[in-house]
């Protein structure tokens, strides 16, 4: 439950992951920073934003489209946003757990640095920031006022566009990675356990982004 104190911070960051389940590449956290003022402005222009929504549920033309709609808004000044990587490599070595941890603290690294975006004020703590988190996710204790929502990409806008962020990125690298390594088709599947995907593993083997502990019986 969002605190009264909460309720009145300056700032809001909403964020949300993608590639949890992936057999191949990073996994993916999205952050969105407003002021409560900019976000109120930048609802209004977002009206007609799909509810109840996340992400997942929308077709990859979709996703984009609404990838360029925040773009267009962080141009504005209504928002930032930003993107961090946890490698498959960290996935394997340290779990998926570490690796989306790793993600969130990167994102409000970047995102509440003054250097990252002359949008973001100096001064910006966590004190003033309420954190909105999808699922299970957990923002660093430091960030005093937090709040983890089930279905949070469903529920609250902010979260939704985090999470657009995260799945627009984690699949634009994926298809970065396809011509390097065509021959396992990663544009069609982004490195999820598809049959398509599990087809071109039997072919021609593990490739170094594969996730190996997701594929022990494969190794």
């Amino acid at each position: 439950m969002v605190t009264k104190k909460a309720k009145k911070t300056k700032f809001l960051i909403g964020i949300d992951e993608a590639g949890r389940g992936a057999l191949a590449g990073p996994v993916s956290v999205g952050a969105i920073l407003a002021s409560r003022e900019n976000w109120t402005k930048a609802k209004k222009i977002l009206k007609d934003y799909p509810a109840g929504r996340d992400s997942k549920k929308l077709t990859p033309k979709q996703r984009d489209f609404w990838f360029s709609r925040i773009e267009e808004l962080n141009k504005k000044g209504l928002l930032d946003f930003t993107v961090s990587f946890s490698s498959n490599k960290v996935i394997d070595k340290k779990g998926i757990n570490f690796a989306v941890s790793q993600g969130i603290k990167g994102c409000l690294g970047k995102i509440k640095s003054p250097e990252a975006s002359p949008q973001i004020p100096r001064g910006l703590a966590s004190g003033q920031t309420l954190v909105l988190l999808d699922g299970g996710l957990k923002a660093p204790v430091e960030w005093s006022h937090q709040q983890t929502i089930i279905k949070g990409d469903e529920k609250e806008l902010i979260i939704s566009l985090a999470s657009i962020v995260a799945k627009v990125s984690r699949d634009r690298m994926m298809v970065k990675l396809a011509k390097k390594y065509p021959d396992h088709q990663l544009h069609q599947h982004k490195g999820y356990g598809t049959r398509l995907h599990y087809q071109k593993i039997t072919q021609f083997g593990l490739l170094i982004i594969h996730r190996q502990t997701y594929l022990r019986i494969l190794a």
